[in-house]
Formats: structure tokens, sequence, C-alpha cells
């Protein structure tokens, strides 16, 4: 490890506290680190706040160096039973909250047996989330284990009031370690050996400077707009510069949220196009001006106009419209040949390749490899193509397209097909000889590669195909591979990678390890990216890295790139004051019986009864213990570990009527307003009610609505287009009118939800988690619809002869909808056990209605034309 690598796992290591580190700065080394020491068998320590790819890249890691054991990821793929006999044998557990938290109320986890905690992403932890629970739960019963907590994102930590201190307080430590890129040792353990960084401003094109400068009026234009919308918010931040940024509108929505539904519709479609103009402006920087102006064309329609906030009218869209169209088409001469400006980067990459190759081939050294690093896997398309067919043909071949495609990236098939499409190829490798320029231009160092390209352009033009094709790339490569063997030197290899392969964050580490090339290409800039290849430089001074970054200069990209770097400094800057003004309490840690933050309000389920015919005395017996029992798919929110704060002990298991047992007559199912609102319109909520109905004597409906916005049942914020707030509100009367024992209860928070349930247990006996458990068993089928699909589940359901006691039945043996059309009768007989409901079935399914069918005077002596007329487009069903 690097020096200061080294120095912050030994802080992290001797004291218990929450490590912040820079983006970049190598914390999965740390972690890595500390894995390793605790992975043995008289060990037991848990990790939570890990996602899939960084536990795969821990658990790799430890088994290239073989580290034994290796640590174990608990899913759902262990039972309950294979998970105590997990936990016995002690190591690194990498374990989902919601199953700890589970196994740490049933006792499954010997909770005195574990070492100890480490928290991964501990800016995401919540007081009442599930990581936080589960560190509640371990720090409670266990003194002597240690919690470790680690952070690379700064910024999470400056938001709301003393944020860093209730995170901390959370987490039962008390030191803060900061790490930031400014820190002197990390200074001096990345700036020697000096990295060599050759930076390229490239520069626009002018009609590209027009379209930026019109973009940024437009978007300044309705930043005014918005503030003007909103006078009595606080948009201080909502500037220019802000906006560009790539995290900003994600913390504008945060900002927004509590108040979202109360903002009218002006205000919310600027903020959507303010994300519009915000894309825009990455199109142009990032891609090339077919692609751009294939964006730019989706915003050039009247349904948008009607829809968006007016910008589309104003003289600066109009510029960006026709300079894109113009830009794209380039039309030139009589003839009107199509001629798209080319990117600016893409003539830079490519000198910058026949730099590279011609020092290689000076050097003659060999197997040399360059990695170039794009923002996002469409970018890294683009790259493979332009490699494949050259920028000439590529931006021929797009400009093509453009009269029958909408966009390249909403229809990825219409692309051409190149070696990109191998899928025995890793996806981010790509392969080459060298790269090639346009062939009036091809240098001598470049003929290899541009006979190799050219070959396959010929053929694809007499062949008549949309792009060079897979196998004849492959032909022609291996036969001149060959011929490149017997040379003395070789050219080097290329690779092509997004910085996140997969929304991977640890996918970049695995490639410098894994390629260790000598030459780096950032195609664009990012400071993580920066960051790791500092890194890398430092732990392999003997490659002598080279980096090329390529950067619009004076641009939006240049500036995003510096806010980003302003922010996080600013974030640093920010936690050094609040850690030196910092007041950490001597018992935070938890390892003593005094903290507050363990401390269950007792005060109403436990306290002692107050007798007042005794003056007043307290009786010396203490109140039963408090308990509720609680779905396990009721663990995914918050609710769980409020109750548990309060002193009411709960006990997960799987329940088939309602999600919370109060008392054994007091049945609770809760709903979120978004719940609320799918399960009336599927009618879900009406299923759940009727089983409640007939199993428990006080049913309830408990709506809980986000404690952070203010409820109004109206809106779009909370109903979606399709259905407005009065069909809501008929479909909750019509519920009660149904159900008139059901009581509805509207809760504004989580919090208050505890509570009320605290209240409605009073004087009443405890539920009984056995009986609660075997209720509604028959009725599985109604209540775990969710194994099935949701648009076949509700198409079944509606069928004739189909009805609630079969309908699991027909789901769970019919194999598909086709399966189902091809049953005789007899076999539908078995599927819904009765032999009418089975001729309706099959009636339903191979009759076909159509007015003649229904043709004859009713019953009430009215014609049945118009009847007729609704089975019109009910067709026969046929198997595929």
């Amino acid at each position: 490890m690097l020096e200061y690598e080294n120095q912050m796992f030994l802080d992290i290591l001797h004291q218990d506290g929450l490590l912040v580190t820079a983006k970049g700065l190598s914390l999965e080394t740390i972690f890595l680190s500390l894995v390793k020491v605790y992975s043995d068998p008289g060990n037991l320590v848990i990790v939570i706040g890990t996602t899939g790819k960084e536990e795969e890249f821990f658990v790799n890691q430890l088994a290239d160096e073989n580290v034994k054991p290796l640590p174990k990821v608990i899913t759902n793929e262990y039972n309950s039973s294979d998970r105590e006999i997990v936990y016995l044998e002690g190591g690194v557990l990498f374990v989902s909250s919601r199953i700890l938290v589970v196994d740490l109320l049933k006792n499954r986890l010997p909770i005195e047996k574990v070492t100890g905690f480490l928290v991964y992403r501990a800016h995401a932890i919540l007081e009442s989330c599930q990581e936080a629970f589960a560190v509640r739960l371990f720090r409670q019963k266990n003194k002597t284990g240690f919690i470790k907590a680690f952070s690379s994102a700064p910024q999470a930590f400056t938001r709301g009031f003393a944020q860093v201190q209730h995170i901390m307080k959370t987490l039962f430590v008390c030191n803060l370690y900061l790490w930031p890129r400014f820190h002197a040792n990390v200074r001096s353990s990345l700036d020697t050996p000096t990295l060599s960084v050759i930076e390229l401003h490239v520069q626009m094109t002018p009609q590209m400077k027009e379209l930026q400068a019109a973009l940024l009026d437009l978007i300044s234009l309705s930043i005014k707009d918005l503030k003007m919308q909103n006078p009595s918010m606080d948009l201080d931040d909502v500037t220019v510069e802000n906006v560009i940024a790539r995290s900003f509108h994600k913390l504008l929505h945060q900002q927004l949220d509590p108040s979202w539904h109360q903002l009218n519709a002006q205000t919310h479609k600027l903020i959507a196009d303010l994300r519009s103009l915000c894309s825009m402006l990455n199109y142009l920087t990032r891609y090339d001006s077919v692609t751009f102006h294939n964006l730019v064309s989706g915003f050039r329609t009247r349904d948008y106009a009607l829809k968006c906030s007016g910008w589309c009218l104003l003289d600066a869209a109009e510029t960006v419209f026709v300079v894109a169209e113009k830009r794209a088409s380039g039309l030139s001469g009589s003839e009107g040949v199509l001629n798209p400006e080319v990117c600016p980067k893409w003539t830079v990459l490519t000198e910058v390749l026949v730099e590279i190759n011609k020092q290689s081939k000076e050097g003659g050294r060999k197997g040399e490899k360059t990695l170039i690093l794009v923002p996002d896997k469409k970018t890294c398309e683009q790259i493979k193509q332009l490699l494949t067919l050259g920028a000439h043909n590529l931006l021929q071949h797009l400009s093509r397209n453009m009269k029958t495609t909408a966009a390249v990236s909403k229809h990825p098939a219409s692309r051409p097909i190149t070696l990109a499409d191998d899928p025995d190829r890793p996806e981010e490798e790509v392969t080459t000889i060298n790269v090639k320029k346009e062939p009036e231009e091809a240098e001598e160092d470049m003929q290899d590669f541009y006979m190799l390209t050219q070959k396959c352009v010929e053929e694809e033009e007499t062949s008549g195909d949309a792009g060079v094709s897979c196998s004849q790339y492959e032909e022609v490569k291996e036969e001149k591979v060959s011929q490149l063997e017997t040379d003395s030197w070789q050219p080097p290899m290329l690779y092509i990678q997004p910085f996140k392969r997969n929304n991977d964050p640890t996918a970049l580490i695995r490639s410098l390890e894994d390629l260790k090339p000598k030459y780096v290409i950032l195609y664009d800039m990012d400071m993580t990216a920066v960051r790791r290849l500092e890194v890398f430089n430092a732990k392999h001074p003997e490659i002598s890295l080279q980096i090329f970054v390529l950067v619009y200069s004076g641009t939006v990209e240049e500036q995003a790139y510096l806010t980003t770097l302003r922010r996080e400094k600013e974030a640093f800057e920010f936690l050094i004051n609040e850690k030196a003004s910092m007041v950490v309490a001597t018992n935070q840690d938890g390892r003593s019986d005094d903290n507050p933050l363990l401390t269950r309000d007792t005060s109403k389920p436990s306290e002692t009864v107050t007798n007042t015919r005794k003056g007043g005395l307290s009786d010396t017996q203490p109140k039963k213990e408090s308990r509720i029992i609680v779905d396990m798919r009721e663990f995914r929110s918050e609710l769980p570990a409020l109750i548990y704060k309060r002193g009411i002990e709960i006990e997960p298991i799987t329940l088939h009527v309602g999600d919370y047992i109060l008392t054994p007559e007091i049945c609770v199912e809760r709903k979120s307003v978004s719940d609320l609102i799918g399960s009336l319109n599927s009618g879900r909520l009406y299923t759940q009610a009727v089983a409640m109905m007939r199993h428990y004597a006080k049913p309830m409906l408990l709506i809980e609505f986000d404690h952070n916005k203010p409820f109004v049942l109206q809106g779009q914020y909370y109903v979606s287009k399709n259905v407005s707030s009065k069909d809501v509100s008929a479909k909750l009367q019509l519920l009660t009118l149904h159900f008139p024992k059901l009581r509805l209860v509207w809760s504004p928070s989580p919090y208050a939800t505890a509570e009320l349930f605290d209240e409605l247990k009073q004087g009443y006996p405890e539920p009984d988690a056995m009986a609660a458990a075997s209720i509604g068993a028959e009725l599985e089928s109604e209540l775990d619809s969710d194994k099935f699909n949701t648009a076949v589940h509700d198409f079944v359901a509606k069928l004739p002869g189909v009805i609630t006691k079969t309908l699991k039945n027909v789901l769970s043996k019919g194999k598909s909808l086709d399966h189902l059309v091809r049953c005789s009768k007899e076999q539908l007989q078995e599927l819904v056990g009765n032999s009418l409901h089975a001729n309706d079935l099959y009636s339903s399914l191979h009759n076909v209605l159509t007015e003649d069918s229904q043709a004859g005077p009713s019953s009430r002596g009215t014609s049945s034309k118009g009847r007729g007329g609704k089975w019109q487009g009910f067709k026969k069903l046929k198997s595929k």
C-alpha cells in the first residue's frame, strides 16, 4: 500500500470511527485490507452496505491472494437453518440488511460472538433504515465489538443540519477521519513519481460554439423564469454553473421534494426543460453532429411545444434547431451530397493514436496497451465504430438513417453491425492493429490498419450490406495479424471502456490492474477516473504511465469538471470545520448502558402501573411485555425499526393476511399513497379487505404518507395522468361502503404510526404468532400474486369460468397463455374443477363473438345490435 493508504488503514484498524475519503483515493484498498485481516474462523465480522458488484470484486481479489476462508455472501439462497450454520463457522460475511435484521430479532445470529461490523457507504445510513436498525441491535447486546464505517462521498455529509454528527451517533462511533486530495500525505504519495499528463485542449467548431451559446441562453432564461415563478423559495444555488453539473438535478429534486406537489404546472415544466437542455449540452460535447441533431429534432414537434414551458418558441431555440440541422447535413455542391461535420475530438483522438503508434515503433516495444476511457457505453460503441469504419463512413451511414431513425440512442438496432457485436468478445474490449485517419490524411505508420479497414469497407460496398460484418473483419484481421507475427515489432493493443462498466464502480480498478496499460486516453474528464489513474501510477512506477486528456477548452465540459472539484473541496473544508467544533459525548460509542440512543422508549409499553386509588403510588408489577407481529416483507420499510425503538417487541413471520397484527382482533394493512392508488386500480385492495374482514374482528387500513411532504391527495405528484383524485376518492368511498367495519387510519409519518400502534394495543391481549401465520394460508393465491406476471394475472382473473378459488390453480398449472388456448375441455375442467366453468372458459377462448352471434331481440324488447357492438374486436386467440 501507499504511505497514505497505510496510515488510513492503521487509523481505522486501531480505533473505531468514520473514514471519509475523496473519490478515487482507493477506499476499496483500505476496506479490502481490513476484510483480509478479519478473514479468520475465529472472527465473525458482518459487512453491510455493499452492492453485488462490490462484493464480487472483494471476494475475487481475496481469492487471487489465496486468502482463506473467503468471505461469504448471505442472500435469499440461504434458508434460516443454513444461515445459522454459516454464522457459527465464522469469518467475514456480506449480509443484506433485511436478512440481518430478521436474524438478529430471531436470535439466529449469535450477537455476543460477533467481532464487529464493517459499514460500507456510511453516508447512506439514516436513523430508521435497516442498516441503522441492525447496528443498533448489535450495539444493544454487544458492548465489545467494533464498528468501522467508510464513505467516499463527502458532499453527502454537508446536507441538512449537523448531518455528520447525526450519522456518527447513528453508527455509535466517536472518531472522524478525513482524507481529502489536498491532504499532505496524499499529495506526497501521488505526486511522486511524477505522472506524465498531456492535456489536449480541443477547440470547438464555430457551429458548436454557436449551439453552446444558444443552449446556455435557454438555460439562463429557464432559471430566471423558475425563480420568478417561485419567489418565496430558496433557489440561490440554481445557477447556470451549477445546473450544468452532472449531479445537480438530483440535488434540486431533493430540495424541492417536500413541496413538489404544491408547485404549479409551469414550475414542473421548467425543471423538466432544464434537464432536457442539459442533455443537449452533453450530447453536443460527447457525440457526433448527426446524433446531436437526431436528439434536437425530437424537441421540434408540435406536441412537445404544447407540453414544454415555451423555450422552443424562443429565438435561441430556433438557432439550435437550424444550426444543428445545418451541422448534421452539411450539404455541399449542386448534387446535394451529405457532408456532416466531423467531431473535433475524433480528429484529435486519431492524431493521439498515431503518435502512440509512432512512439511504440521507434522504441521497438512489444505488447504495449492503450486504454481509452469514455463516459458511457454509447460513446464506447461510437468510438468502436469510428475505429472500424472511419469518421467519414460512420457519419455517412448515420446520415442515411436520419430519415428513418429518430435518434440513434433510442434505436440501437439501427446502427451498423461492427466488431463490437461479437457476443464472445468482452464488452469493453476492442482489439485492433492501429487506428485509421481519413484516406487522404493517412500516414505511413497507419497503412497496416488502413488497408485492413479499407478492405472491409470495399467488401461492404460491393455486397451492399449496411456495415462491416464481424465475419469479414475477422477474416481480414487474421490474415493481417499472421503477416505481422513475423515482424520484430507489433503495434499496441487498444482497449475501450466506460468509466463505470455496467454501473460497476470497481470496473476501472480491475481493468488497470489486469491490463497495466502504458497509455491512457481520457476522452472525457472525470474526477474519479483521474484519481484512480494517479493511484495506479504511484503503485506501478515501472510502467511510466502516460495520459492524454481530451477536453474542449473554455466550454461547459471543462466547467463541469472544475465545478465538481470545487464542490468536493468545499465539502471537505466544511467537514474539517465541523470536526474542529464537534462535541462528542463520552458514551457515544454505545459501549456503556447510559447511551440515550440505545435506551428504548419504555415509558408506555413497560412502565409501572399507576393506581390512583393508592394516592398515585405505583404498583410493583410492571406492565406485561408488548409485542407486534410483523410481516417479513414489511422490513423493507422503516416502521419496524421505529416500533422496536418504542420498546415494543416485534416478531417477524410470513403473514398471508395483513401486514401488522397488533392484537388477536386488530389486523392492519399498511399502504403508502402510491401503493393505495395502485391497489385500488388493480382491485388487490378489495381482495385484501375481504380476507381481513373474514378473519379479524377489527380490520384497519393504514394510509401512511411521506413525513417530508404535506399530504394532499391530488395533483400529478401522487396520481398519474390517467387517474384523477376524484377516482381515488370515489373508490375509497366504495371500499368503506362495501366494508363498514373496515377502519381507515391516516398517518403523517412512520413515527406517528409507531405511536398509534402503541396506543391501539393498550388494554388488549398480545397476538399469537402461530395463529397469525396460519390465518389465510388458503388465500395465498390471492395475496401472493407477485410471483406471477401482473398483466397475465389480471387477464386470466377476468376470463369467464375463472373464479377466485381456481385462479391459483390455473396460473400454476397453466404453462402460458398459448398452453391455455391449446387445452381441451377435459384439461380445462381439471384446472377449474367444474364442467360448467370449463365450458365457459373454453368458449371464451375459442368462440368468435360478433354482432350476428348476438342477434335477436332481447328480453326487454330492445335490439341487441348495440350490445353486440361491445364484442367487436374480441378475436379468437391463436397459439403461435
